[in-house]
């Protein structure tokens, strides 16, 4: 069986290495120095008490080659069209495509592209790019979520039960992908628009946080998935994180690199017009994040 993961960041890096030790077919998509760190000495993935180094067969999307049983995105969302185009002909109406991108829409965007086998999924892992070649993955927490169709499921189930790591197909897997959702939207929002960290920004701005979480909440309830309950458990996770603890968007602001903000805070802006939801706060900061760019 042949597998490749696209986009060997924080997310598709650590699969990546950990698929590498199963008796897969396995192909990792890359770009600039990270990729030539990688073929040059492989992927090294360090953890918070041991390190590992594997090779992998990396390579760039344009020397793409062969046909593949299982494509696995875990690019930013804003890249996911363009690596789909660049696969697409390498795949047909029995391979199986997946995205770990954020958001909520990804797997509906797939099933518009292609005619593939495509599951819904939303990964949970803190993870990102140590250095160009080191993936640096902190504490225990991994969990990949599915649903959709049920041979899909079972067949990365399968190799993911191979390689170790944690997978829990779901029946409802709207609700499974907007519980992880409201929380990275809520705090990317939040901590881009007043350029502090995650915990800062619950303790300062506990109010705007709660009534941002609440209109994600209201937006996901117009669109017939009850997300009410992880309002109060997105505030719980936020008052126990260290001062260190940011969000990947934020960091993007600061570092003028291309945000998500389509994804994490446009959507919620649109789907609220459209289904007739009043989204004061995340309105505000949407068009305030929008200027700065």
């Amino acid at each position: 069986m042949r597998v490749a993961v696209v986009g060997l960041g924080g997310v598709g890096g650590y699969i990546c290495a950990m698929l590498s030790k199963t008796s897969l077919d396995l192909v990792g998509f890359a770009r600039g120095g990270h990729l030539r760190q990688i073929q040059q000495d492989g992927l090294k993935i360090v953890e918070d008490s041991s390190e590992f180094q594997v090779p992998i067969d990396a390579k760039e999307l344009r020397d793409i080659d062969g046909y593949f049983d299982i494509v696995i995105f875990c690019v930013k969302s804003y890249d996911l069209y363009d690596s789909f185009e660049a696969v697409k002909n390498h795949l047909d109406e029995k391979s199986v495509v997946l995205s770990l991108s954020n958001g909520v829409e990804h797997g509906d965007e797939l099933r518009k592209w292609s005619d593939c086998l495509v599951l819904d999924s939303c990964v949970y892992i803190i993870s990102h790019i140590q250095s160009s070649g080191v993936i640096r993955k902190k504490g225990d927490v991994f969990a990949l979520v599915c649903g959709g169709d049920a041979r899909a499921s079972e067949l990365l189930k399968a190799l993911f039960d191979e390689a170790n790591l944690r997978i829990k197909i779901t029946k409802d897997i709207k609700k499974a992908l907007w519980k992880k959702y409201i929380f990275i939207s809520a705090f990317a929002t939040l901590s881009s628009y007043y350029d502090e960290n995650m915990l800062y920004v619950y303790e300062h701005h506990f109010k705007e946080t709660k009534e941002l979480l609440q209109e994600i909440a209201s937006v996901a309830f117009a669109k017939g998935i009850d997300i009410d309950a992880e309002v109060q458990r997105s505030l719980d996770t936020a008052s126990k994180l260290n001062s260190s603890s940011s969000t990947s968007m934020h960091l993007d602001f600061q570092n003028k690199k291309k945000v998500e903000l389509e994804t994490l805070s446009g959507y919620i802006v649109s789907e609220a017009k459209t289904l007739e939801v009043k989204t004061p706060m995340m309105s505000k900061m949407y068009e305030e994040l929008k200027a700065r760019l």
